[in-house]
């Protein structure tokens, strides 16, 4: 049996500079600034190709993530902490 990896492994928290924010692995995009440009309209495409760092599962895990904070669940304990940029 395989066992599907856990998207949200690729969101961590980053304290400093961004002051606790779930940022995209070990970048310094965070969640909220992906939700935002796909907020204004933004294609994934377009996220994608501005920032190149980024890839079609990190975005996944961004709309997961919202989702989950949305619903009430308590997903930050299961985040990992990275150190200031």
């Amino acid at each position: 049996m395989t066992t599907t990896p856990d998207p949200l492994k690729r969101i961590a928290i980053r304290l400093d500079p961004l002051g606790g924010k779930a940022v995209i692995r070990d970048t310094p995009i965070s969640v909220e600034r992906v939700l935002e440009m796909m907020s204004e309209g933004e294609t994934e495409q377009t996220i994608l190709d501005r920032h190149e760092s980024l890839e079609p599962e990190d975005i996944q895990a961004c709309l997961l993530f919202a989702y989950r904070r949305v619903s009430g669940e308590e997903v930050y304990d299961r985040l990992a902490t990275l150190p200031p940029l």
